[in-house]
């Protein structure tokens, strides 16, 4: 492997990110994960072959290997829940997961102000709720747009991080723990974690092939997705390509051999008859239901085409008993409208029965080779047909 790899779900996220990056990282010589978008509300399955498991939010998928994780600037922090997810690491085995660990001084910090104004506002939506996540990343972001250099960042020194938190929480009109709780356990952080400057990816480009993890999926996204159902997060590669800086990378966009989606909104090839196996997604309290559908091929060569198009793909769950694929709609659906939500949610599949051969026709469909079979969650389980993959 001489170039670096950027992994995108060109879905509505769950399409297995993460066991592709837990597999790149076992197998080839990366030496760096670089998430890219989203915040802890990402939530990506890596199954080690003794059984071990994890779910990846804020750390790279790539932590069980020993790569270290970097958050680059488009990241939003929860401190709170990396804490968290840092002691499941140690249980598991990592020896020092805050060792593996950098973070850009510029992140964002999601505090629990935000994550209780982000669930207030879910709630009042009542029976029109767009599928939150709950931790809080939306609320974030949009209080950034609305209030620029007072959003709290990671690199704040004290004093400047209790001014900005006395304000947000003023602003949010929200309880919370005190101020001062929170500045305590966010220096904690600081003193924990190495924080640096944006040029410090600059750096980890050169010194070796790193993976770019993303998180959701391009339907979610806060421009080409189905608005309001979407994420408040860029989910193509355009972020990760801001952070190559021109340095070569190959595109790689993962998906199912059938459409899934967390929570509200539109899934036009939604089956409830569709029983398949689902381990690790299941109903949320703020997402919803976990959903299935039949393979939607209109959405994902929409999805790709809206990312920018793909250098290859990463095909998951090739073991799952499936055959439908849904090939156009009963209707004209223009993405490019404002009222495709609208057009999607009135939208009826037409199926092709009978596919057997799913690399192949979803990369006619897709219009990208399929680079990595995966037939399980392991490692093991993953099959490569690029030679530079290999």
């Amino acid at each position: 492997m001489n170039e670096h790899l950027v992994v995108v779900d060109l879905g509505y996220g769950d399409a297995g990110k993460g066991t592709v990056v837990d597999w790149a990282c076992a197998t080839l010589p990366v030496h760096a994960v670089v998430r890219f978008n989203g915040g802890a509300q990402a939530g990506h399955n890596v199954v080690l072959d003794d059984g071990r498991h994890h779910t990846f939010a804020q750390f790279g998928a790539g932590t069980f290997r020993g790569v270290r994780t970097h958050l680059s600037r488009f990241v939003v922090v929860d401190p709170l829940a990396l804490s968290a997810e840092a002691e499941h690491l140690a249980r598991l085995g990592v020896p020092d997961p805050f060792g593996l660990l950098t973070v850009d001084r510029d992140c964002l910090l999601a505090t629990p102000y935000h994550v209780e104004a982000g669930r207030r506002r879910e709630l009042a939506r009542g029976a029109a709720r767009h599928g939150s996540c709950g931790m809080g990343v939306g609320e974030t972001i949009a209080y950034r747009l609305e209030h620029g250099e007072l959003a709290p960042r990671a690199g704040d020194a004290p004093r400047e991080l209790t001014r900005k938190l006395t304000v947000l929480r003023e602003a949010l009109g929200v309880e919370g723990p005190p101020v001062a709780d929170c500045v305590a356990v966010y220096r904690a952080f600081a003193e924990r974690v190495r924080l640096v400057d944006s040029s410090y990816t600059n750096g980890l480009v050169r010194q070796g092939p790193v993976v770019f993890e993303g998180a959701q999926g391009v339907l979610l996204d806060e421009r080409w997705g189905f608005d309001p159902y979407t994420t408040w997060s860029t989910t193509t590669f355009a972020n990760a390509l801001e952070l190559l800086d021109g340095a070569g990378a190959a595109r790689l966009g993962v998906l199912r051999t059938y459409t899934t989606r967390h929570g509200p909104g539109p899934l036009v090839t939604e089956d409830p008859a569709l029983e398949l196996p689902e381990p690790h997604n299941t109903t949320g309290p703020w997402q919803g239901a976990f959903r299935l559908g039949h393979f939607d091929a209109v959405a994902h060569r929409y999805a790709a085409e809206a990312a920018g198009g793909v250098d290859g793909l990463a095909l998951t769950h090739l073991d799952a008993d499936v055959s439908r694929m849904c090939v156009r709609y009963d209707r004209p659906v223009t993405f490019a409208e404002p009222d495709r939500t609208a057009r999607l949610l009135r939208a009826s599949p037409i199926y092709e029965d009978g596919v057997s051969d799913w690399p192949a026709a979803v990369s006619h469909v897709v219009g990208a080779p399929v680079w990595l079979e995966s037939y399980g969650p392991r490692a093991r389980d993953k099959k490569a047909s690029r030679p530079s993959l290999r």
